[in-house]
């Protein structure tokens, strides 16, 4: 999925960027399989960057910069398709793994059941 600068410019005007570093929740969703694989956020850039080029692109809340998922690692996730909520503050994003997404190696980044919080 690749669009047209100005129409990813318009999509994101459309949208509620929020909370203190103007953000939006991602949803990552394999279009394959339907498994949640994981949970981000989107600034306005990252977004733009992500419609435009078809890669998933994220901002770091906690390192305050944009990444594109998969820099370091190889395994990119290939955009096929994006959802906006009834809020407009809050995307999903259907991708095609180039490999596993969470940082530990794993598929999804939610591989851990209740167990492992039991103490």
């Amino acid at each position: 999925m690749k669009l047209p600068s100005v129409l990813a410019e318009r999509i994101a005007d459309g949208l509620h960027f929020r909370h203190e570093q103007k953000t939006i929740v991602a949803v990552v969703q394999d279009v394959e399989s339907k498994e949640v694989l994981m949970v981000g956020h989107m600034n306005r850039e990252a977004l733009i960057r992500t419609l435009t080029t078809g890669y998933l692109h994220l901002w770091s809340t906690s390192r305050r910069r944009l990444w594109l998922k998969g820099e370091t690692s190889g395994n990119y996730q290939l955009v096929v398709d994006l959802r906006v909520d009834c809020d407009g503050d809050a995307v999903l994003i259907f991708v095609r793994p180039q490999g596993p997404i969470c940082h530990t190696g794993n598929r999804s980044c939610f591989y851990r059941d209740l167990g492992i919080l039991q103490v």
